[in-house]
């Protein structure tokens, strides 16, 4: 049976109107990061058995599959019916034809979120250091405490020295007890420019005492000036919100328009069939081991934030989110909520009955077909390094020519 398609004109339109769809890219990372339409997902032909039914948990979901000439949307199409999935097109030309229309092809990955950072930083002139300023002051021994928003695996591997982990929703949960002294200067970095943009504007948003500075471009600004970074760290931020610090993260949260449900609203969200509902849970895999909300996957906020394609392909989807201590929510809700979903929060629930176990993961796909980020690793050329920033440096600007993406900034 031949695939009914979508014209190019026809998913622009899906998404200014912000109806659900799926636009999923079959190739493999590489070749995925080489170019694709702002609101596309990842989603490799050969992996749809193992993720389709995380990623995209309702069957009728609109999904729209393409590639660029190499014929995987037939095969993609056919493993979708086997699992069960009945509104799948085709877009009618594939990436060639959305080219031909004229319409914007972002480089990279989780290019979205990665733009949604430039423009946080664009309308908010998000403080920033240098890599030497920073030195400096690691060098004169200043009143600075350095926060990693990374991945604690990513801050491991490599790390800016004297630096503590403190992933980016833990932020306003931990910087009190990371930097006591309001005097003190917190310092956020990440491996590029994202994490560290949204991390330092968590804690502006949030009111916290401290000046807040992003380290300029991450790990990877600190070794283009010729710092040497460290490796095996295992410093890790306490718990400990600064004052008034979680009540501020409820109304940032507010100021987005994220809305706060019970258990009956969220009964009624998971009613709604015709809906697409990503229900996540944003604290520590340790936390969620220990007893977690049946039914919500655990997707740490500040990954979250950075990877949302690949945690949400459905683009008009809704989503909810659960804490048990409420700021990690309301911090990755105003996020989200920011970047044009329709976001909640889910009040309590923690009191009951709990599942225990640790997060379900998917496999990771072969390394051969991934994309490697110049922002990850320690063996990256300094060419790919200046390119990457170069790249980013300029999302702002691709995203008003594209003018699909919906973001605000409050």
């Amino acid at each position: 049976m031949k695939l009914p398609t979508v014209s190019p004109a026809g998913i622009r339109s899906a998404l200014l109107l912000r109806e659900e769809v799926a636009l999923l890219d079959l190739r493999r990372e590489a070749a995925f990061a080489t170019g694709h339409p702002l609101f596309a997902a990842n989603m490799t032909a050969d992996r749809i058995a193992i993720e389709a039914e995380v990623r995209l948990p309702r069957k009728d979901v609109p999904i729209v599959l393409y590639d660029d000439g190499e014929g995987l949307v037939a095969t993609g199409a056919e493993r979708l019916a086997a699992l069960g999935y009945t509104n799948v097109r085709a877009l009618d030309g594939g990436l060639k034809a959305w080219r031909a229309a004229g319409y914007e092809v972002f480089q990279d990955v989780n290019s979205y979120s990665k733009a949604f950072g430039e423009l946080v930083e664009a309308r908010r002139h998000t403080p920033s250091l240098s890599a030497d300023e920073v030195a400096k002051l690691i060098a004169g021994k200043a009143n600075i405490a350095i926060l990693d928003v990374r991945r604690f695996d990513e801050y491991a591997t490599m790390n800016i020295p004297s630096s503590v982990s403190v992933p980016g929703a833990e932020l306003v949960l931990r910087a009190g007890q990371a930097a006591p002294d309001p005097d003190t200067t917190i310092i956020v970095n990440c491996a590029g420019r994202t994490r560290s943009i949204i991390g330092t504007q968590s804690l502006i948003n949030a009111g916290v005492p401290n000046k807040v500075r992003a380290l300029r471009n991450g790990t990877i600004g600190w070794t283009l000036a010729r710092h040497t970074l460290n490796h095996g760290a295992d410093r890790r931020g306490a718990i400990g919100p600064f004052a008034g610090g979680p009540a501020n993260a409820r109304d940032v949260a507010y100021r987005a328009g994220v809305r706060h449900i019970g258990v009956n609203e969220m009964s009624a969200l998971v009613a709604r069939a015709d809906r697409t509902l990503y229900r996540f849970d944003v604290r520590g895999a340790d936390e969620y081991a220990a007893g977690h909300l049946s039914g919500f996957r655990h997707y740490p906020g500040g990954q979250l934030v950075q990877e949302t394609d690949m945690a949400a392909p459905v683009r008009g989807a809704r989503i909810v989110l659960t804490d048990d201590k409420g700021v990690r929510a309301d911090m990755t809700a105003s996020w989200l909520a920011q970047m044009g979903w329709e976001v909640y929060v889910l009040e309590g629930g923690y009191d009951g009955a709990l599942e225990v176990g640790p997060p379900s993961v998917l496999p990771k796909p072969d390394p051969a077909h991934r994309y490697r980020r110049p922002y990850e690793g320690t063996e990256v050329a300094e060419r790919a390094m200046q390119a990457y920033l170069d790249w980013e440096y300029g999302l702002v600007e691709q995203i008003r020519r594209d003018a699909t993406h919906g973001f605000y900034v409050i």
